[in-house]
């Protein structure tokens, strides 16, 4: 998000600043809500694992990773501290498994679409982000600085949740996927993923060093079609 944007520090400081604060923000609630989320529906399928473990909580300090959060702040991805969780103590198990994986993605979405009922409602406006709105983020009056802050919070929080519903390890989707992998094919599935994280490596560094959006080219239409549907704009 602000790799794109470095240029402002030298020409407006402040309009940088107000940036950075906004994402700070936006990123913590969103990984916060997707941890939590994990690890409420793995205690609420039998796995006191998370809990026990002070995971079961709304302190975002119990749930940030460094990596994952300086990602997400300067390219517009990333991840928070996995929850653990023992798949012998989920109920259903591998449906339950599945169900673990898909609740924090699925709870970035749906906070995503209670955030923007304002705006379905016509009640605030997005102003959106564009290069010419940067900076001037949160400087206009009480509804614009309150859609600022609301646009930019849906917007990670819907970011998140579908780059994490990606079929890569270590993304969520991979762990959903595998719930719905038959039996016989487990091994075989679990070697193919085995790639991912270099997969998913390799993607990020290409896209930082050479500018090809892969991950963008992937993820960017459904999060513009979740926008326009949340928000209605």
């Amino acid at each position: 998000m602000l790799l794109g944007s470095y240029d402002l520090l030298a020409d407006d400081p402040s309009g940088f600043f107000r940036l950075a604060v906004l994402i700070v923000f936006a990123l913590v609630t969103a990984v916060t809500i997707h941890e939590f989320s994990h690890a409420l529906v793995a205690t609420s399928l039998g796995d006191n694992t998370a809990r026990r473990l002070g995971r079961l909580s709304l302190n975002p300090m119990r749930h940030l990773d460094p990596g994952g959060a300086l990602m997400m702040f300067i390219a517009g991805f990333g991840w928070g501290k996995p929850v653990p969780v023992d798949p012998r103590q989920i109920s259903h198990g591998h449906t339950g498994t599945a169900l673990v994986a898909a609740a924090g993605p699925l709870s970035n979405l749906v906070f995503a679409f209670l955030l923007a009922i304002p705006f379905k409602m016509g009640v605030l406006v997005p102003a959106g982000l564009s290069l010419d709105r940067v900076t001037h983020v949160m400087t206009g009056g009480f509804s614009d600085g309150a859609a600022d802050i609301l646009a930019v919070v849906i917007f990670f929080n819907l970011l998140l949740g579908v780059f994490n519903l990606l079929p890569l390890a270590p993304l969520d989707g991979s762990r959903v996927l595998a719930g719905f992998v038959p039996s016989g094919h487990t091994a075989a599935y679990n070697r193919l993923q085995r790639n991912g994280p270099g997969l998913l490596v390799a993607m990020i560094l290409l896209d930082f060093a050479l500018g090809l959006g892969i991950l963008w080219g992937i993820i960017g239409p459904v999060v513009r079609a979740l926008t326009t549907v949340a928000t209605g704009y």
